[in-house]
């Protein structure tokens, strides 16, 4: 696929405007290309609120100067529930000022909400919500969970996401090739609940203590796995304006999923380096911390988490990546939901005592 460039980047922002203006897409703005300055924050809390797994027996645990502790639910006739999703509530601290950061939101209402709800999460200290790629399983509970809690968020709030074809229809494959509708998140539900869209096509800071990598570049040995398929299409309002990134010829077909725009979360922790979030890491983990490095200027990583997308890599393959990753020297590495056993199993080999586990409801904790 053809490299997008600030060429693209502007002729899209007028695209935007233009069907603003006609009221096809309200509500949305592109970031701009513009280099950042990167935070630094002195802290930083991660609870899971939803991951593929449970352990009700998950203990406390440590490395390099990260912890993790287990989250009950308040309730102990009702559990903590896993499903295949991923969401995180990020807290970063700078100084006396905290912020609290919604990443992704699980494939269902009912968990995030649910858990929220368990865990004693107070939903109107929520301030930003970020979206990291247009797969179900990220964005299934985003409406659920608006519908819910709206009135309780900011009136002006924002939701930052990595770019267009967040937006398009996706479908998963079943049986002997079958495709099945995976979904399509459509921006004018958003724009009901007055909410705005920042696409984040260039890096961009989020709250004064965040910050995206922007289009993540695809220059490691690492390569996008199987997945979803997707199809870039515009039509009554609905889908994904394909047309400033792709070849006209692409329009209407449905072709394999590349997550042109999946972005990481990042965060510059002081004395301690770069905290890099993938929440699923189609474009590959190492092309994502790079990423993070190059648009810092932060050459020390200090922790590596989320989804890796390498539960189904071939052995040789998750050998090679967790190689590279060893190569970035992390602190501490910690996988979650689509990770892999295969590849925690692997890289507690390769790095001994780098690698934390987590389970749905724990918490991360960061510059203790």
């Amino acid at each position: 696929m053809p490299d997008f460039n600030r060429r693209d980047a502007l002729k899209m922002s007028a695209s935007f405007a233009l069907a603003a203006a006609a009221g096809g897409f309200s509500c949305v703005e592109m970031a701009k290309a513009d280099p950042i300055e990167v935070p630094t924050i002195d802290k930083l809390s991660v609870r899971v609120l939803v991951d593929s797994a449970s352990d009700i027996f998950f203990k406390p645990q440590a490395a390099g100067g990260v912890k993790t502790e287990p989250g009950r639910s308040a309730d102990t006739t009702r559990p903590l529930h896993s499903e295949w999703g991923l969401s995180l509530l990020l807290e970063p601290q700078r100084g006396d000022e905290k912020r609290t950061f919604l990443l992704d939101f699980g494939w269902t209402p009912e968990t995030i909400n649910g858990n929220m709800d368990l865990l004693k999460v107070d939903p109107a200290k929520i301030d930003t919500l970020i979206m990291s790629h247009g797969h179900f399983d990220h964005w299934g509970g985003l409406l659920g969970f608006l519908d819910k809690h709206r009135k309780e968020l900011p009136a002006d709030l924002t939701m930052y996401a990595g770019g267009e074809d967040n937006f398009c229809q996706r479908y998963a494959r079943v049986g002997q090739g079958e495709l099945s509708d995976y979904g399509m998140l459509d921006r004018r539900d958003i724009a009901k609940q007055n909410v705005k869209i920042v696409l984040c096509e260039s890096p961009v800071v989020i709250g004064g203590q965040a910050f995206t990598t922007g289009k993540i570049k695809r220059n490691s040995i690492e390569k996008v796995l199987p997945n979803s398929m997707v199809e870039f299409k515009l039509k009554d309002g609905a889908g994904c304006n394909w047309s400033h990134y792709l070849p006209a010829e692409m329009e209407g077909k449905i072709v394999p999923d590349e997550h042109i725009h999946e972005h990481a979360t990042c965060f510059n922790l002081k004395d301690k380096g770069l905290i890099v979030i993938s929440s699923c890491g189609h474009v590959g983990i190492v092309n994502s911390v790079r990423q993070a490095m190059e648009v810092s200027g932060v050459e020390k990583v200090h922790a590596i988490m989320g989804g890796f997308h390498l539960g189904p890599a071939p052995a040789d393959y998750l050998t090679q990546v967790v190689s590279e990753i060893g190569k970035l020297n992390p602190d501490v590495l910690i996988p979650m939901h689509c990770s892999g056993l295969n590849f925690t199993q692997e890289a507690q080999r390769q790095m001994p005592g780098k690698v934390l586990t987590t389970t749905t409801g724990s918490r991360i904790t960061f510059g203790i």
